[in-house]
């Protein structure tokens, strides 16, 4: 009867441990994901400006970007509150 309860409590015990490290590489998974997603999201910032600046040396300034565009660069974005 007592190795049945050791068992038990072992097996209980092994479950324990195993959920814990779940959680753990569940957690460290979000991590590389949130890094990687970062990383990702400069990346395409960077090759946008990149393409504008190669743009713009290619046409040598001849075609600027619209007024509107510009506008919208200099601005911040109003925020939803104050509207």
């Amino acid at each position: 009867m007592k190795l049945n309860s050791l068992g038990a409590a072992s097996l209980l015990a092994l479950s324990l441990v195993v959920l814990g490290g779940c959680d753990q590489v569940e957690k460290s998974t979000q991590q590389v994901l949130g890094k990687a997603s970062e990383a990702a999201k400069q990346a395409i910032d960077d090759t946008h400006k990149a393409a504008e600046q190669a743009l713009s040396e290619a046409t040598q300034g001849l075609i600027a970007p619209k007024e509107d565009e510009q506008e919208q660069d200099s601005k911040p974005e109003p925020d939803s509150k104050e509207a």
